[in-house]
């Protein structure tokens, strides 16, 4: 059996030697010198290549990771930040209706303790309802004359008619469409 024929378990096939030419070849190809102080700076070169490259793949992958990382804090707190402040706002608005609501309340509780006078409650039971004391007379103008300043007075130009006059002719009114008025 040849060697490296076999394919059992365990085994894998032999790789082919590289295509590419070593450092050595290449500074031997290209017409410089073969020796071995050569050879270490080009190997040199090209290792600090690799880990300058290796480094900066490193520095790329951790600011991709750093910006995944914030983007996701961004999603995260986002929202929540968004019902913080709407719950702010929220807060400030019902502190201004409470605000508000106290000063209805103190203006109730004024007019409820003028109610409790007296003489208060008599001064509207005169103004509002017509009360009088026993005793006295209660006179009532229907048709008060309104005294322009030039002395004439006001004369209403339509001649009012009975209530029903005024009823009839709102509900005529009502059955014209806009356009026809």
């Amino acid at each position: 059996m040849a060697r490296g024929s076999s394919r059992g378990p365990g085994s894998s096939p032999r790789r082919p030697a590289s295509s590419r030419p070593t450092a050595r070849a290449r500074a031997t190809r290209a017409g410089g010198p073969s020796s071995p102080s050569r050879a270490s700076e080009i190997a040199a070169a090209s290792w600090r290549g690799r880990l300058t490259a290796a480094r900066s793949n490193r520095r790329t992958l951790r600011r991709i990771a750093l910006g995944a990382v914030l983007l996701f804090l961004v999603v995260l707190v986002a929202p929540t930040l968004r019902a913080y402040v709407q719950q702010k706002s929220d807060i400030s608005a019902m502190r201004d209706q409470v605000t508000q609501q106290k000063l209805t309340v103190e203006e109730l509780q004024a007019e409820q303790a003028r109610w409790e006078d007296p003489a208060y409650v008599e001064q509207q039971a005169r103004t509002r309802l017509k009360f009088v004391k026993v005793g006295e007379k209660s006179y009532t103008v229907l048709d008060p004359e309104v005294r322009q300043p030039s002395g004439t007075i006001a004369h209403s130009t339509k001649v009012a008619g009975p209530w029903y006059d005024t009823v009839w002719s709102s509900m005529k009114a009502a059955d014209v469409p806009a356009n026809r008025r």
